[in-house]
């Protein structure tokens, strides 16, 4: 089929003004929220489940790769349509079909805001915990494919955990629809799950039936200064010791700090190495506030040198100020920047640092580090100017280096991102080889021609194909005996 007829399939499914295949309207989906880029073929823009459906099987029909796409925000390379292909853009899905408040769900389409949503049930008096950063552009289908989490995953959880059920387009077309609003449910294969953090490589998730849980009606929050990171670490399990959980243990290093003082000039400490964000929530105020002075004075006893507890709601958000200004403050810092993302044991959070800060040094880059202290999980931030001869090699390798300090300190590639493009040479560094090759039986399984977001997540050369060529034949093992 050649390109024209291609389209007019495409239009006759989605209708002409959703099919994408001008140049000025292919750029707009070669970039995500890294620094690559590469043009797909064409762009489609379905709206229902099975205009999606309809579309794969076109797709399928003549071996076009099929890039699923929500907001775009990908910080793993997850949605460049690398070696082009068919992207899926899922935006106009953005529909909250129910908000069902005897059940405590909610069924959304994939392309509907994370912000949006949560604003949509905290008004029924219900509450959507996972918060990405990027919750006021990112969208469900996106968190659900890279399993996504933020600051109030030590106490709530990630996205995974609030998946009940999931509308999946499987690479021949398929539609499998799996679970539903019930909280309980052990019936057969978890398959759910299985599409939960797979990044597009398995399927195209449409719809999704989200555990929704009641609203907290307080919070209260305070901000720990420390001269020392080891303090702050100690106190982060000090807290956890004594038996709080908190919603969020936000820490900053001391080049985060400093940059993010150069933005506000709002008085932060320049010498300090560490800063926390401590938070709760509840509905009793008194025991809420309760927790977080104890966390407080736990910091106290550990090595803070200043510990602030917000007296009020205008007080509050002063203190959450430093870490808002984060992400403007970094942008405003360099012409380009890796937003990196790796888990660590908490107890190795000192040591990571300072690593990062000895790659740093050694790549000659800034590499301010923040993230969610209390689940290990980090984010270090390369600062870098593309514009630099070599520059890019120099990125590579700095981030190369971070990823293998955090795997040799007990860590993993990644807690929220996904591994995408950015990252998938290191999975089986990180995994080893048994669980990759299972891995790529799966993927073989479930989308045999390697079409559904190729060039993610497996090594370069280890792709279906690959893995088709090199597993050995299914069911040619000895019997026993």
């Amino acid at each position: 089929m050649n390109r024209e007829k291609l389209i007019g399939a495409l239009a006759t499914i989605v209708g002409d003004e959703w099919v994408h295949h001008r140049p000025s309207e292919l750029v707009a989906y070669s970039i995500d929220g890294t620094f690559q880029q590469a043009l797909p073929d064409l762009v489609v823009s379905p709206a229902t489940t099975e205009q999606v459906a309809a579309v794969v099987r076109v797709a399928a029909g003549v071996g076009m790769p099929v890039i699923p796409r929500g907001a775009g925000t990908s910080l793993a390379g997850g949605t460049i349509p690398l070696g082009g292909g068919l992207v899926v853009n899922l935006a106009r899905m953005n529909r909250i079909l129910e908000v069902d408040k005897a059940n405590g769900v909610a069924v959304v389409e994939a392309g509907v805001v994370t912000a949006e949503l949560q604003r949509a049930v905290e008004r029924e008096g219900l509450f959507y915990p996972p918060d990405p950063a990027s919750l006021n552009q990112s969208t469900i289908g996106g968190n659900v494919a890279t399993n996504a989490g933020g600051p109030r995953c030590l106490k709530y959880g990630v996205t995974r955990d609030y998946v009940l059920g999931l509308t999946v387009v499987l690479a021949d077309g398929r539609i499998l629809r799996l679970g539903g609003k019930l909280i309980k449910n052990k019936t057969g294969y978890q398959l759910a799950q299985l599409f939960v953090g797979s990044e597009g490589t398995l399927g195209i998730i449409t719809e999704v039936t989200l555990k929704l849980l009641p609203r907290p009606r307080y919070r209260a929050t305070a901000l720990a200064i420390f001269p020392r990171l080891d303090d702050a670490a100690r106190s982060v399990n000090g807290i956890l010791a004594a038996g709080i959980l908190p919603v969020t243990l936000e820490l900053m290093d001391n080049l985060t700090i400093n940059v993010v003082e150069d933005y506000l000039q709002a008085g932060l400490p320049r010498e300090a190495e560490a800063l926390l964000i401590l938070e709760q929530d509840g509905n009793h105020p008194e025991a809420v506030r309760d927790e977080v002075e104890q966390m407080a004075a736990i910091c106290g006893e550990l090595g803070a040198s200043t510990v602030q507890v917000a007296t009020d709601e205008a007080d509050r958000q002063r203190l959450w100020q430093a870490r808002r200004a984060v992400s403007p403050a970094l942008g405003r810092r360099g012409r380009n920047k890796l937003g990196e993302d790796i888990v660590v044991p908490r107890s190795a959070i000192p040591e990571m640092v300072r690593r990062v800060r000895q790659i740093g040094q050694e790549y000659g880059f800034e590499i301010p580090v923040f993230g969610h202290a209390g689940d290990g999980n980090l984010h270090p931030n390369i600062i870098f100017d593309l514009r630099r001869p070599g520059e890019l090699a120099r990125v590579e390798q700095a981030a190369a280096a971070i990823f293998r300090a955090a795997l040799e300190l007990g860590g993993t590639l990644t807690g929220e991102h996904g591994i995408g493009t950015l990252k998938r040479e290191f999975l089986t560094e990180a995994l080893g080889p048994d669980a990759v090759e299972v891995m790529g039986r799966l993927k073989a399984a479930l989308d045999p021609k390697g079409l559904f977001n190729p060039h993610k997540m497996f090594p370069e050369g280890d792709g279906v194909e690959g893995f088709l060529r090199q597993l050995p034949l299914l069911g040619t093992a000895e019997a026993p005996g």
